[in-house]
């Protein structure tokens, strides 16, 4: 699968960083100020769970991460802490430049809720020159967050992927027909929503978006099933249909 280029905005430091101990442990302070232990109990209602998780809100994470700026040393060391806030800074301050096949493999491997799978998948990962390998590789996993890790990224890449053609999403729907019989909640989820924001890129992969639904409906398992009629309800919604036929 094509490989585009992309730039990102994080501000860069100056060359005169302190030392990356003390980096983080500015960094885990201001992780640390913004806790909010109160709203734990109502966020694993919503499967936002993990050990020593400390309940930020998402503007207060992505606050610290303009304030740490770019800085992928400090990244791996936030990831390191095994602090799902901090893991989810981490794909913030990532150079996707940076990250290492065996590194994004070995973050996905640690992805332990479906807030820090999306939020790295749309930051760090989406980025990343390797970001369509992931993909592939990463569809075809037995691990339920690796598994989901591919088709967020996917749906990730959908919408903010300007340099790549039709033909990959039209590939990558191959991937979405060979997931969907996964029952699993995380799983079915990403994909599901990996064919809908294919299908909304443009009128060509809208129709083959709606092909694709309609045979992952004619699988028959509760999953596909529920997949399909969740995808094709979107995608042919009129307003929907109108957007894409004013978009061209």
């Amino acid at each position: 699968m094509p490989t585009p280029n992309r730039t990102t905005t994080m501000p860069r430091h100056p060359i005169d960083l302190p030392p990356l101990p003390d980096r983080l442990a500015t960094a885990l302070a201001l992780l640390h100020a913004q806790a909010r232990p109160g709203e734990l109990a109502g966020m694993a209602r919503f499967g936002i769970v993990g050990e020593r998780r400390l309940g930020l809100s998402m503007p207060a994470m992505r606050r610290i991460a303009r304030t740490l700026g770019r800085d992928h040393d400090l990244a791996l060391q936030l990831w390191a802490t095994g602090i799902p806030d901090a893991r989810i800074v981490a794909g913030m301050v990532a150079d996707p430049a940076r990250l290492t096949s065996r590194q994004m493999d070995a973050w996905a491997q640690g992805f332990e809720s479906w807030d820090v799978c999306d939020q790295v998948c749309g930051s760090a990962f989406q980025a990343s020159p390797r970001a369509w390998d992931k993909v592939a590789q990463w569809a075809a996993r037995p691990e339920a967050f690796v598994r989901r890790a591919a088709f967020s990224l996917l749906a990730t890449l959908a919408v903010h992927d300007n340099s790549t053609d039709n033909a990959a999403f039209v590939h990558a729907l191959a991937l979405i027909d060979g997931a969907a019989g996964d029952e699993r909640n995380f799983v079915k989820k990403a994909v599901n929503w990996a064919l809908r924001n294919i299908g909304k890129r443009n009128p060509a992969l809208n129709q083959a978006a709606i092909d694709a639904a309609r045979r992952i409906q004619a699988q028959g398992t509760r999953s596909a099933r529920w997949i399909a009629a969740d995808a094709l309800r979107e995608l042919t919604d009129d307003a929907v249909q109108a957007r894409l036929t004013a978009r061209g």
